[in-house]
């Protein structure tokens, strides 16, 4: 089997386990239904992943390292560039947009749900999406405190706030009442635009 086709049955298998494990749950996926929706054979499934389990970790690690992917992407690193209000509401904004998606939400709720299981899953997914992100917002709080932008004496914890701020109130909403309380694009806007005019009422100099 060639370097490719390796790669592309890998991301068949991967692709269809996302789906499996967000609708069942770990508990209710069998091996089985994961290689049926993948197209492949079991002997394929278990040559990439040698186990439930490590298939599970992957289907985490992957998704997360996508959103974290999507974010750098479209926001970009801290340049001094722009100024301090436009960086943090787009940051704002294109955070609700990746986070508060339906995959994203079933995604935190299976491994709340497993945290018993796979304790070190919940901090896997902290430290390499929200934790990866705030680490970013930290930066760029350093960079716009030390330009005069802000004044900022804990650069982390002010992304804390202001990263908590955005993010906190609708994501508890749609954990505690599903998809139907994601928000609107509208509705994003104006609360990236308000989250990020209270903070700076709050670190302007």
């Amino acid at each position: 089997m060639s370097k490719t086709r390796r790669t592309r049955s890998r991301e068949r298998i991967l692709a269809a386990a996302q789906d499996v494990f967000l609708a069942e749950g770990y508990h209710g996926t069998a091996m089985d239904v994961v290689t049926q929706a993948a197209g492949v054979s079991k002997q394929t499934v278990y040559a990439h992943f040698p186990s439930k389990e490590a298939l599970f970790r992957d289907v985490i690690a992957s998704m997360t390292a996508g959103a974290v992917a999507a974010h750098r992407a479209r926001v970009g690193d801290f340049t001094g560039q722009q100024p301090v209000a436009d960086f943090l509401e787009h940051y704002a904004r294109e955070q609700l947009a990746i986070v508060l998606t339906p995959r994203l939400m079933a995604l935190r709720r299976l491994v709340i749900g497993e945290a018993n299981r796979f304790p070190d899953l919940g901090r896997h997914l902290f430290d390499t999406g929200p934790g990866a992100s705030l680490e970013r917002l930290t930066q760029a709080m350093e960079g716009y405190g030390a330009q005069g932008d802000i004044v900022v004496s804990q650069p982390h914890e002010a992304a804390k706030l202001f990263n908590w701020m955005v993010m906190g109130g609708p994501t508890a909403e749609i954990m505690h009442m599903g998809d139907s309380a994601i928000p609107e694009p509208d509705w994003c806007r104006a609360h990236a635009a308000e989250c990020t005019r209270v903070f700076l009422a709050a670190y302007a100099p």
